[in-house]
């Protein structure tokens, strides 16, 4: 069932070619890290272009108990009066992060340095997700975590009241550890410093560096170490939010695959931390222009016009992951229309996301007609070059980025696509029925 109500089974049916301007939401790391940090700053924060999602809207409800004023001021604008780092108070209730991954491991290290206890729920998909990748790195600092002997939600945070710095070496390609462990960085005295083997989203490092944290980044043998200068005080700021590139995945990836598309999209973020899917796909032969590039806000933007194309299956670079690992349900889509197969290695990533995203995929794309291997970090689609059956429903255990990519999949199958469940989509795109309606999509809402 959905995580927020009752299933909503949904499919997909082949039609015209999608035509026009996708005018996508907000990034979705930037819209949390713009209301933790606001809520971490002295003053006001304004927020514009914040996407509306569930999982972000539960980040700014969590920052609100923890004290911060939070409020919508206009359509996607946002204000947020913030208490200072170390200023968090101790929330009355249960903070409930709904579907949010990326949420509640943020705001657990941004009050894991706080003498405050705060506990953590989430709904069923987010209560099966592994926490223990957090609190293990949290506890160097003097917090402790309380709760089910799995490490999963609900749990209690207790904050340290004098935390020690830290120098640790990130196990995982994860940006949700780094920026957990920078967040907790901030009420610590002296150096915390952070080591990742592989470089992943970055956002977190530009926008304190924007809120007057000192934070260096060097590359060195052990990969990248970042070091962030403990208690500062963080100034209010004023945040364009640019448009989500892992959004932007699915309205781009259907218009290369159905016939005859042409679809611009506007103001479309590129950090090259997160970039990966779009030289992918320009790798296996897309047509992608990126036009009028510049930077807002700090971070690189374009407007992309994207057409339908042939595709060559390629083997993706295992190092490219950290840059694209929640684009990899869309791209196996992608790649079953493609000539040939395509390799995606070093993902194991996606075993512990909202679901076991591998599996997901690899279920529902066999339902679909299509030839593919999995191993514990690895995914091959053989591609039918564009003859994909399709004709069957996929299980979308409670994940977003399943549900999208699956009724992308069905608007260039012979047969219709199903999911049996699309209500997760509203914690990331909740436009995306009406986005996807308006480029010409035939995306319908079962009846149940």
């Amino acid at each position: 069932m959905s995580g927020h109500g009752d299933p909503i089974p949904m499919t997909s049916r082949k039609g015209g070619p999608l035509k026009g301007t996708a005018i996508i939401p907000g990034d979705k790391s930037v819209s949390h890290r713009s209301f933790i940090l606001g809520a971490l700053s002295v003053g006001e924060t304004k927020i514009t272009g914040l996407l509306e999602g569930q999982d972000v809207l539960d980040t700014g409800k969590a920052m609100a108990a923890f004290g911060a004023e939070v409020t919508r001021t206009g359509e996607q604008a946002w204000s947020v009066h913030g208490v200072g780092v170390g200023g968090f108070a101790e929330p009355d209730d249960v903070i409930d992060c709904g579907n949010a991954g990326t949420g509640v491991r943020l705001i657990m290290g941004a009050m894991a340095t706080s003498p405050i206890s705060a506990t953590f729920t989430g709904d069923a998909s987010l209560r099966s997700r592994p926490m223990g990748r957090i609190t293990e790195p949290l506890s160097l600092f003097g917090a402790k975590a309380v709760g089910r002997s799995n490490g999963m939600l609900p749990l209690t945070i207790v904050g340290a009241s004098d935390p020690v710095p830290v120098r640790y070496t990130s196990p995982h390609a994860s940006a949700q550890i780094k920026s957990a462990v920078l967040l907790a960085g901030l009420n610590t005295p002296g150096e915390t410093v952070l080591i990742e083997t592989e470089a992943t989203r970055d956002h977190s490092e530009r926008m304190l560096r924007g809120f007057g944290a000192e934070i260096e980044t060097v590359k060195t043998a052990a990969g990248y170490e970042i070091t962030l200068q403990g208690q500062p005080e963080l100034k209010a700021q004023e945040i364009a939010v640019p448009r989500d590139p892992s959004s932007a995945a699915f309205p781009v990836c259907a218009a290369l695959i159905v016939e005859g598309s042409e679809v611009v999209l506007p103001n479309i973020g590129l950090n090259p931390t997160r970039a990966g899917l779009f030289d992918t796909l320009v790798e296996m032969g897309a047509d992608i222009t990126f036009e009028n590039r510049r930077e807002e806000g700090g971070e690189p933007v374009a407007d992309l016009r994207v057409k339908a194309s042939s595709l060559t299956g390629i083997e993706v670079p295992p190092s490219r992951a950290p840059s694209m690992i929640d684009e990899y349900p869309i791209l196996s889509v992608v790649a079953s229309f493609a000539k040939g197969k395509t390799v995606m290695r070093g993902v194991a990533e996606l075993r512990v996301k909202e679901c076991d995203r591998i599996d997901a995929m690899v279920v529902g794309l066999r339902a679909m007609g299509v030839e593919v291997e999995d191993g514990p970090d690895y995914m091959i689609v053989h591609g039918r070059e564009g003859d994909v059956m399709g004709g069957g429903t996929a299980k979308t255990h409670l994940d977003h980025r399943i549900a999208m990519s699956f009724l992308c999949m069905g608007l260039a199958t012979q047969k219709p696509v199903s999911v049996d469940d699309g209500g997760a989509i509203v914690t990331s795109f909740p436009i995306f029925n009406d986005l996807m309606g308006k480029l010409g999509a035939q995306i319908t809402r079962d009846n149940t």
